[in-house]
């Protein structure tokens, strides 16, 4: 279910919420992978393509021409955190047509595993979200799991001290580096929700709390304290006006489905969402 949500959140940060990051050719004559996002550095690592591709098929049946990959994107995603226990089911709006571009380097926006706060803040920012929406929707990542190669230098050889990142409890360290030996498989898969990771919570803020975060991305924004007043508030800490995770997420995720969408005649409606009509 993680992999839903990961993909909106490539589809609206990247490619402005049209589907550029499912498709498998750069332009319309050459269909090959190379230089597009799919194949980007940051999302190499992204799978079930395949459940994408077979909504799509089930409604180009039924309804040809009709549902764009952006909208199943969208669409998929609110699912997932349904089925993962949330509990604000929120409309998401529709209409959205699929761009007609899809380039490696419009990943250069998404953020990154190891960026700081400020960096973190200026990208969701150039999309017209705020540093709330940055909290909130990190939040996503009370589902989901992480490649080894995402956090393990945090693990051995931090900053090049021979030592890990002083910001990890040391039992999460210890398990960490179970998991993740050093020079062991950079590809394996780790949850990054120690505390209940396959349910939508705030489980999530809990583990930053407590220097659990795995990638350093999502630590740092403990660190920091006007995003920590944010993850505060949403674990009702005494003294703040709470908030409601699971109704802030929704909103969150409904301003950044509709940033710069496509609609009317712009883009088209892919037959296919790995590739351009």
């Amino acid at each position: 279910m993680d992999k839903q949500l990961r993909w909106l959140v490539t589809d609206a940060i990247a490619a402005d919420c049209y589907g550029g990051f499912v498709t498998v050719s750069s332009n319309f004559t050459i269909p090959s992978g190379a230089g597009t996002e799919r194949t980007a550095p940051p999302n190499t690592l992204l799978r079930g393509y395949e459940i994408i591709d077979a909504a799509k098929t089930q409604l180009e049946a039924e309804c040809p021409g009709v549902v764009s990959c952006a909208d199943i994107l969208a669409i998929a995603a609110r699912d997932s955190v349904l089925l993962a226990g949330g509990i604000a089911r929120w409309q998401v709006p529709t209409g959205r047509r699929d761009g007609l571009v899809s380039r490696a380097s419009d990943t250069s926006n998404l953020p990154a595993f190891n960026d700081a706060v400020d960096v973190q803040i200026r990208k969701f920012s150039e999309k017209g979200l705020s540093t709330q929406d940055l909290v909130t929707l990190s939040g996503a990542h009370t589902l989901g799991t992480a490649a080894c190669l995402t956090f393990s230098y945090r693990l051995y050889n931090y900053n090049n001290t021979n030592g890990p990142d002083p910001s990890i409890d040391s039992a999460l360290l210890a398990t960490l580096r179970n998991l993740c030996p050093d020079g062991g498989d950079a590809t394996r898969r780790v949850n990054l929700d120690t505390g209940s990771p396959n349910r939508f919570d705030t489980s999530y803020f809990s583990n930053l709390r407590s220097g659990r975060g795995v990638l350093e991305s999502d630590q740092l924004l403990w660190g920091n304290p006007t995003t920590r007043t944010f993850a505060q508030r949403f674990l009702g800490i005494r003294g703040l006006i709470g908030l409601t995770f699971n109704v802030e997420f929704a909103r969150a995720m409904v301003r950044m489905g509709n940033i710069e969408v496509k609609t009317g005649t712009q883009g088209e409606i892919r037959r296919v969402c790995s590739a351009f009509n």
